[in-house]
């Protein structure tokens, strides 16, 4: 009985351990290159951008990379458009309104690769107090070790569009576009 016992432990542990082995690391967004990119056509004279900083977590899957899953959260106020009365205009009850929605959230769902680094992340998109399903087109830039602390790191950039409708942020419609280009920078690595 007691070899029964310790060969069961000792099973136990193997698969445990061989678990491990394969399991997804969890790494964090680099909150100093990890932004978020936004264009708008103004009225058709040109087409304005705004970008946020972003937080938040990756956990990636190397062995079944359909099994990652990222969560990221923005600050809306801290909106960086280069005029700081636009950036409290943007932040405004017209707008973002952020005294009311301070956060913006991006939680995936799903991925689904389509190249060797390439994949569409589909997901739910949290912004102005309305969640919708999105998808992201990412592509996996590099994967090495940082210079600068010397931490394996993940470089990706992602795109997307999004209509502001869609979000109950009408104002200025249609001279200011509905349709919102997104871009995406982001670096992870392991804390």
């Amino acid at each position: 009985m007691f070899k029964k016992i310790c060969k069961i432990a000792i099973t136990t542990t193997a698969i445990i351990g061989a678990m491990s082995a394969f399991a997804a690391d969890t790494l964090t967004l680099d909150p100093n290159h990890t932004y978020v990119l936004w264009q708008i056509n103004h009225f058709g004279f040109s087409t304005q951008a705004g970008k946020w900083y972003a937080n938040g977590t990756l956990t990636l899957d190397k062995e079944k990379p359909e099994n990652s899953k990222v969560n990221a959260t923005i600050q809306v106020s801290n909106m960086i458009t280069g005029l700081p009365e636009l950036d409290k205009h943007l932040s405004g009850k017209l707008f973002f309104d952020t005294a009311q929605f301070p956060t913006a959230t991006f939680t995936s769902s799903k991925v689904e690769m389509t190249g060797k680094k390439t994949a569409k992340v589909y997901g739910t998109l949290t912004l102005h107090g309305v969640s919708r399903p999105i998808a992201l087109d990412v592509t996996l830039n590099q994967v090495a070790t940082n210079p600068i602390n010397d931490k394996e790191t993940y470089g990706f950039t992602a795109k997307t569009i999004v209509k502001r409708s869609d979000f109950d942020m009408n104002t200025l419609l249609p001279g200011l576009s509905d349709t919102v280009e997104i871009n995406i920078n982001a670096e992870a690595a392991k804390a």
